[in-house]
């Protein structure tokens, strides 16, 4: 295939291509929050219906991601992000123009399929792409720009939702889609990984999943739906309701058969071997803690904010922004302290900074000035992120054996979805909604200030994993030359194990 080079106009349409197109699921993950109680409020939307409006994106996202991948390595990186970019559009559209918030929830799921397909090709695609010597120019491109995506996402969410509606939050996803797919068919050379693709019997759809670990992807979509639909459902129809008990005990039932199938397949998804590195374990464990925590800091503080705190969207959205700027300008730095100090300490002191930013968010109610009760908070958050994410992903990857760096980050990432999926799911359950509403602010406050204590208890517990697991030094150093965002771990992508 034909590479290209970073100071060449062959190379800048491949890295416009892929940052606007990541940059559109990096855009939909910061507004959407912003749009939950004008969503709520047109639709008398219940409190189940704004968790699965966020939900139902990050389920399919979580459960199908993998697949993603697999998919660009074997029928062409360029032909899978293409798609996933359509498909994210037309999902988007139909977002859009939800007449209900049943086909709103239902267009959510779409959205994370096409996003599944995407996320995984934009760096693959950078890493197949551009010559050897060029690559770390490339991905470092790619992910400054992911940072300003993220940091013009709140203003450009919470500007559409105040000064017309939260249906462009979803449209305006149209006209950039179209520009993605024009660009990459024009200027981006297909690749893929010659190993994955099967031979002439493995031309089809159906014959190139036989080489994927089908049975767990299925059975730990299934076990995550459940969990997922069961405590989302439970605030509102009880522990005794069949239904709850139903998608309880399915949730159960997949996430044990996940982990049989797991231990007894050839190519698992998720090698169970992996596990037995204890800097493996603990990483993805404080993981769990730290982006179950985020999961619920970022679902909640935004409608918060609105609801209780009456900021307009625009305010609310970008109250944040600190934490964002922060991680952008202080991860490569915290990375670099935790490559000479070790990982151990950052991941400690990192939870509990963040820990105690929570508690000073848990104090922001009705009236709550910005400067005085909610920019301390998230400059703190900042700073605690920025200390924990960079060491941890490192970690993550730099624990187990250079071939297995990719899977690692993989599962990594996955960990962190599935924590905060489980987390906008419970939050308000543990909190104490039963039937309130969080478009009602005498509802919401409790249960805000109730989940914001939550989260800062989960991450003393992952402060305490890390101080108790992580090593001071983790046996092999992994170089993470992209930007930690706070929706999720870099899809970190290792050349070797994408050959061109």
């Amino acid at each position: 295939m034909i590479m290209v080079r970073y100071a060449e106009p062959a190379g800048r349409w491949v890295l416009l291509a892929t940052v606007l197109g990541s940059g559109l699921t990096f855009l939909d993950a910061t507004v959407v929050n912003i749009a939950l109680p004008r969503i709520g409020d047109d639709f008398g939307a219940g409190a189940a219906a704004l968790q699965w409006t966020v939900n139902g994106y990050t389920l399919s996202l979580a459960a199908l991601i993998l697949l993603g991948g697999s998919l660009g390595d074997r029928f062409g990186r360029r032909r899978i992000f293409v798609v996933g970019i359509a498909w994210f559009a037309v999902a988007s559209l139909l977002c859009g123009l939800a007449p209900n918030v049943e086909t709103l929830i239902a267009a959510r799921v779409l959205q994370g399929i096409g996003g599944a397909l995407l996320t995984p090709g934009s760096l693959a695609i950078l890493e197949a792409s551009f010559e050897a010597d060029d690559r770390a120019k490339a991905i470092g491109a790619w992910s400054g720009m992911a940072g300003v995506a993220g940091a013009i996402g709140p203003f450009l969410g919470g500007w559409l939702v105040e000064a017309a509606s939260w249906r462009l939050v979803f449209l305006i996803n149209v006209p950039l889609a179209a520009l993605v797919i024009f660009v990459a068919l024009r200027h981006v050379p297909e690749s893929s990984n010659p190993a994955a693709v099967l031979s002439a019997a493995g031309s089809s759809a159906f014959a190139a999943l036989r080489g994927f670990d089908v049975a767990g992807l299925l059975t730990g979509a299934a076990g995550l739906a459940g969990l997922t639909y069961g405590f989302t459902a439970w605030a509102a129809e009880g522990p005794g309701s069949p239904a709850v008990l139903a998608a309880l005990a399915v949730g159960v039932g997949g996430i044990a058969a996940f982990v049989v199938v797991e231990h007894r397949s050839s190519r698992p998804m998720l090698p169970l071997e992996l596990f037995r590195i204890r800097p493996f374990t603990a990483a993805n464990l404080v993981t769990f803690a730290v982006y179950a925590a985020l999961g619920g800091v970022f679902f909640l503080v935004v409608l918060n904010l609105q609801v209780v705190s009456g900021y307009s969207p625009l305010a609310a959205g970008t109250a944040l922004l600190p934490v964002t700027a922060l991680m952008l300008v202080l991860s490569a730095r915290a990375g670099a302290l935790g490559q000479r100090i070790g990982p151990r300490i950052p991941m400690t002191v990192g939870p509990l900074v963040c820990a105690g930013a929570l508690l000073l968010l848990a104090r922001v109610g009705a009236g709550a000035g910005y400067l005085v009760d909610v920019l301390p908070a998230a400059i703190l958050l900042g700073l605690g992120l920025s200390l924990t994410v960079a060491p941890l992903t490192a970690t993550a990857l730099g624990s187990v054996p250079e071939r297995n760096a990719g899977i690692a980050s993989g599962v990594n990432n996955a960990v962190a979805r599935a924590a905060g999926l489980l987390a906008v799911a419970t939050l308000p359950l543990a909190a104490g909604i039963g039937t309130g509403s969080l478009t009602d602010a005498g509802d919401l406050a409790p249960v805000y200030r109730n989940s914001m204590l939550i989260c800062a208890g989960l991450l003393v517990v992952g402060a305490a994993a890390a101080a108790a697991w992580v090593p001071t030094k983790v046996t092999r150093e992994a170089a993470v030359p992209v930007h930690c965002a706070v929706t999720g771990p870099p899809q970190h992508r290792l050349r070797e194990q994408s050959p061109t």
